[in-house]
């Protein structure tokens, strides 16, 4: 997302869709929960954005201040009976507010404030603030709440994807230098996957055994989708698994079973094309359809962990599950 639209123009965050006012008695509750530290929100943006969305909405705004702030806040915002919380910052933001929100019927909704807002574009939500928040705008008027699953892995909910391995291993060093990951965005996630790998998984890497379903697999990188897309670069969508859907029932993913630098470059060619499929290289071996997996280690060496483009740590084992309907969403 580029927040510079808003920031050359700010009158135009305010010009929003000609919507007429709603009555106070007949505004929804909507609690903002923002992540200062997110890759392109500022505080003139959340102020704009507020403004914006009062309009239509009894808005309350919440800054987060530490990792997991923003479950503790949706736990309470769904025991005070918010119509909506919406989250502001990137998928580590709603990844949090997904796991507040668990079980609970307070739907969740995303506006564009990280480097690749993964959730908000399966949801159908404009990547660009401005339209993006005329959008919520809009849906005041046409309000269709709907339950999607969620994946689980260990004691964590991920709402799209998760990973061990080099996947998880990018997340971990890209996160360490948030300044850049800010400023090139996808082209910084590039550049930390080539290095990673020469660096930790052209030779020596780590193996894991993997149990899905009725296969054993082994391999030295697990994927698994709650949703597809498994990501996109800018606009395009990066498609790894067949068969994942927010509401399946069950969990996608594949197998990396070697990584070579050939093999890695046309991995990375089918998944941007839209008439290949990542799963067809010799290298990877899907699988769908399944409610539990397991991933752990093959050589005693722990493995990296991430949920929804967040890194959570080293892990010996990780156990997946489906949690069907478990998150009420509107969009």
């Amino acid at each position: 997302m580029k927040s510079s639209t808003s920031e050359r123009d700010p009158a135009r965050a305010t010009r929003t869709a000609p919507l007429a006012p709603l009555s106070a008695a007949s505004r929804r509750r909507m609690l903002v929960i923002v992540n200062p530290h997110a890759a392109t929100v500022s505080a003139r943006l959340r102020n704009l954005v507020v403004y914006a969305l009062k309009g239509r909405y009894e808005v309350d705004a919440v800054d987060t201040d530490a990792r997991g702030h923003a479950t503790v806040l949706c736990r309470e915002a769904a025991h005070e009976g918010y119509d909506v919380v919406v989250a502001f910052g990137g998928d580590g933001t709603v990844n949090e507010a997904a796991n507040g929100l668990l079980g609970s019927a307070t739907p969740l909704c995303a506006l564009p404030g990280g480097s690749a807002n993964v959730f908000a574009k399966i949801l159908g939500i404009p990547g660009e603030l401005v339209d993006a928040t005329e959008h919520l705008l809009a849906i005041a008027d046409d309000w269709r709440p709907r339950a999607i699953d969620l994946g689980g892995v260990n004691d964590r909910c991920f709402v799209f994807n998760s990973g061990v391995g080099l996947d998880a291993s990018v997340v971990r060093r890209v996160d360490a230098r948030t300044a850049l990951k800010a400023r090139f965005g996808p082209h910084f996630f590039t550049w930390i996957a080539l290095t990673t790998y020469t660096r930790r998984y052209l030779l020596g890497a780590p193996r894991m055994v993997i149990e899905a379903g009725d296969q054993t697999l082994r391999g030295v990188t697990t994927v698994v989708q709650n949703a597809a897309p498994f990501t996109y670069f800018h606009e395009r969508p990066i498609e790894i698994a067949d068969g994942a859907a927010l509401d399946s029932g069950v969990l996608a993913g594949a197998v990396l079973h070697r990584a070579t630098p050939l093999g890695l470059v046309m991995i990375g060619a089918r998944s941007l094309a839209p008439r290949l499929r990542a799963v067809d290289h010799r290298q990877i071996t899907g699988f769908a359809g399944v409610e539990r997996l397991t991933v752990r280690s093959a050589d005693a060496r722990p493995l990296p962990l991430q949920v929804d483009g967040d890194f959570i740590g080293e892990v010996d084992e990780a156990r997946y599950s489906i949690k069907p309907r478990a998150l009420t969403v509107v969009a």
